[in-house]
């Protein structure tokens, strides 16, 4: 057994890196715990391993008694003298108790504990590398899938990507070089694990620290970040200094340093908008390239009311509402774009009034000129010298207007005789 401990040491010191001292400690306590079997419960048991001869021994503390009734507390006087000459009735003594056997256990036992160290001091340096780690970038191999997990390669260590910090249109396969950020460095009863994400919004934060210098130096700011991972992110920046555009710092030129973010994150649209104190303009910048025709601001229930264009508003909202999200969530304010109902309501009035009008000029009943108008007949040229009989019946019956060809005929002969009035000179 002595050879072989001494291999041992010699093997983890220079292999494993484990110290010689902690492995004397590691292998008393296991052999301690193997030999209470093999020697039985004596008094004060211990084991003694000596770290340059690699020789083992078990020694126990017994009472020295003239008539031995428990062997494993007790001693004889006789056995007693011939290991310490001077020793008398009542003397604890330490005697060795080492079994003829105990140095097959020794090795088997020596080499289990030292195996469940070396796990355990493994453990101890990922845990020790990677806890000042958590917000950092870093890259590695898709080594294997657990479940929808993706159990990431980094060097020495293993980091799991779970299902939730996925990216949900990203593709992972074994061998796939990719970068992730750090989430967390946990502590827990297994031992510590490396979480890391690609979905974070704190991931696209920590590419645009790399990228742009003028992050980096906090020259420019990043004062939010929303972002719905794998389809759109929007990012917010400002800078004190009057003389540097934060959002130019972030295109880079002719677009190269959001290029390369974009590029990491697979072509996820990166939107950069300028910071505002004011929601006003912020409202405006965040929601371009819509135009917006009114903004209600109430700081104190922080809300911002849009109203839009009718053509602008599936612009401003975004493809399923995610634009109007991502804004709310960028401005931590609840953002509401709705219809212009003005321009709605102008346009409905001059219908209104163009059917009136046409109903005066032709003299026929109201109900049946706001259904010429609203067909698009809205003026007498177009009654008289644009449409036929069988138009005007067909696109009233489409608004549930009912005539025969007869009335449309007797409608266009009235229409041509105002239309020659008017252009006669004569009142419609």
């Amino acid at each position: 057994m002595t050879n072989e401990l001494l291999a041992l040491f010699e093997y983890y010191e220079k292999e494993k890196d484990l110290s010689r001292a902690t492995m004397v400690e590691v292998i008393e306590s296991a052999l301690l715990s193997a030999s209470k079997k093999s020697i039985g419960p004596a008094r004060e048991l211990r084991i003694s391993v000596d770290p340059d001869k690699g020789k083992i021994k078990a020694i126990a503390t017994l009472v020295v008694v003239d008539n031995v009734k428990a062997p494993y507390d007790e001693v004889s006087l006789q056995i007693a003298r011939r290991i310490k000459a001077d020793a008398k009735l009542g003397d604890e003594i330490d005697v060795e108790i080492t079994p003829k056997d105990f140095g097959r256990i020794a090795a088997q036992a020596a080499k289990q504990a030292l195996m469940q160290r070396l796990r355990q001091e493994e453990k101890a340096k990922i845990y020790d590398e990677f806890k000042d780690r958590a917000g950092d970038i870093v890259s590695g191999t898709i080594r294997r899938f657990e479940r929808s997990d993706v159990i990431v390669d980094l060097g020495k260590f293993e980091a799991v990507m779970p299902s939730r910090e996925r990216v949900k249109t990203e593709d992972y396969n074994i061998g796939d070089r990719i970068r992730a950020y750090v989430l967390a460095v946990d502590n827990g009863p297994r031992g510590p694990e490396i979480i890391l994400s690609r979905s974070h919004p704190s991931f696209v934060r920590r590419l645009f620290e790399f990228e742009v210098s003028e992050i980096a130096d906090r020259t420019v700011e990043i004062r939010g970040i929303a972002r719905e991972a794998g389809y759109r992110t929007k990012i917010a920046v400002y800078s004190a200094d009057d003389k540097i555009d934060p959002v130019g710092a972030c295109v880079g030129l002719r677009g190269a340093r959001v290029k390369n973010i974009v590029r990491e994150l697979n072509n996820e649209k990166v939107d950069i908008i300028r910071w505002s104190d004011s929601p006003r303009e912020f409202i405006q910048d965040a929601l371009k390239p819509a135009k917006l025709r009114t903004i209600e601001v109430d700081p104190v229930k922080r809300t911002v009311r849009v109203t839009v264009d009718e053509e602008e508003l599936s612009r401003a909202i975004g493809r399923h509402g995610q634009n109007a999200r991502l804004t709310s969530k960028l401005m931590d304010w609840d953002v509401k774009i709705e219809r212009d109902e003005t321009a709605h309501e102008q346009f409905e009035a001059r219908k209104s009034d163009a059917g009136d009008l046409l109903a005066g000029q032709i003299g026929i009943d109201p109900i049946l000129a706001h259904g010429l108008v609203t067909a698009g007949m809205n003026t007498l040229e177009t009654i008289a010298t644009g449409v036929g009989p069988e138009d005007i019946v067909s696109e009233l019956r489409n608004q549930e207007i009912e005539i025969d060809e007869a009335t449309a005929e007797e409608v266009i002969a009235k229409a041509a005789a105002a239309f020659a009035r008017l252009r006669e000179g004569g009142d419609a």
